[in-house]
């Protein structure tokens, strides 16, 4: 579970911005904090995986807030939801180091693309420290790939592509390179290939299983 702490000024607004987040299966809100103190102390005793930052708030702005919430947690991520629009804001802000900047107004939908986005690629980044990343996972992360793909790798056909895909929809679990080259009836090497271009593009998820002797396993799933 995603623990998140909500940080705004305004009681109604972040008990809204609360209930967003609680209605997102892997989310939960641990603290509300209507101050830059709260918010420390909070982010001090509570230790949030994820904090939404309001930039305007009564005792501190928001962008100085984030380099002491750093300090006290240097591990937190934080998704800035304000209503400054200010380039020089959102400027400092990426330089800062957020993973999102969402303006308000904003609906649940939007605030709910980017809760996914980080579930999905930097969440993961606090477990295991020391493991090895592919390209794909770092592509992951700067949100590379996406609809407007690159060729195929060479040697590999758009047709054999799709079968790929397909196999990954319909698996009901992760699937290995060594499953979908049985599916296929051809190399587990060739099979990876295929997969590894989907991982690339953002459209498969990779999932490492361990237990065995040597390097996890990596397991592809569709992303929805």
């Amino acid at each position: 579970m995603i623990k998140v702490l909500v940080i705004d000024d305004d009681f109604m607004v972040a008990k809204v911005h609360a209930g967003f987040v609680n209605k997102e299966p892997g989310f939960t809100v641990v603290g509300i904090a209507h101050t830059a103190s709260d918010a420390i102390k909070a982010a001090t005793e509570i230790a949030p995986d994820l904090a939404l930052l309001d930039i305007h708030l009564p005792d501190m702005n928001g962008l100085d807030l984030l380099q002491r919430l750093r300090e006290v947690q240097p591990e937190l991520d934080v998704i800035v939801i304000s209503a400054a629009r200010e380039m020089d804001t959102v400027r400092k802000a990426l330089r800062g180091g957020i993973v999102h900047y969402l303006m308000k107004p904003f609906s649940w939908d939007d605030l709910r693309e980017r809760l996914k986005h980080y579930a999905k690629t930097y969440q993961p980044l606090h477990v295991a420290a020391d493991q090895e990343l592919e390209q794909a996972d770092v592509n992951r992360l700067f949100g590379l790939g996406g609809q407007n793909r690159r060729p195929l790798p060479k040697g590999c056909s758009a047709e054999t592509m799709t079968l790929v895909e397909n196999i990954v929809k319909e698996a009901a679990e992760p699937i290995s390179a060594t499953e979908t080259a049985e599916k296929l009836g051809t190399s587990r090497v060739s099979a990876r290939r295929y997969l590894e271009y989907l991982a690339e593009e953002n459209l498969a998820q990779v999932n490492l299983r361990y237990g065995g002797v040597g390097r996890p396993e990596r397991r592809y799933s569709w992303n929805t």
